[in-house]
């Protein structure tokens, strides 16, 4: 435990405190089903101080046409707890989820983010959306809170994946 907390794998315990926090950050999050939560749970890593789950993040793979290794993978439903902010948990999730994916090979992650400066201290710069149109295509079409999604104030940002981000 570091920092007086704690970054695991989700189980499906977690559900419904993952989705309580996601509905709890609406106005940054795009909206996740109970039951999307369960079915992608593998994927998603919790933060817990003292016993209490204090934020969330998750990945999802786009895949990329006529070549599997330029696959997009993004972070998605990153979420910490309002007092618990400013101590190094979002940054702990957002490397959980790098360091779980390095081990499939992509060349870089993204976000789609109101909290640019956030990313960008973790090594992500910004991009075009036109540079993500698999996501747009995918989830941000579906989005209830803007009828564009370029329009949509949200920054698109990638980290390319370095030699440190990948496991042994």
């Amino acid at each position: 435990m570091s920092g007086g907390f704690e970054i695991r794998a989700a189980t499906l315990g977690d559900a419904e405190r993952i989705y309580a926090m996601v509905h709890l950050n609406r106005d940054q999050l795009v909206p996740r089903s109970m039951g999307g939560i369960v079915e992608t749970i593998d994927r998603f890593f919790v933060a817990e101080a003292a016993g209490e789950m204090v934020g969330c993040a998750t990945y999802q793979i786009h895949p990329e046409f006529g070549d599997a290794r330029a696959a997009t993978v993004e972070v998605q439903s990153l979420a910490v707890k309002g007092a618990f902010r400013r101590r190094g948990i979002g940054r702990a999730l957002v490397e959980a989820v790098i360091g779980r994916v390095a081990a499939f090979g992509p060349k870089d992650v993204v976000a789609l983010t109101f909290a640019p400066e956030f990313f960008g201290s973790l090594g992500f710069v910004e991009i075009p959306k036109t540079k993500v149109m698999h996501k747009l295509y995918t989830g941000c079409i579906n989005c209830t809170k803007h009828t564009d999604p370029f329009t949509c104030p949200e920054i698109a940002m990638k980290r390319e994946m370095r030699a440190a981000d990948r496991l042994p």
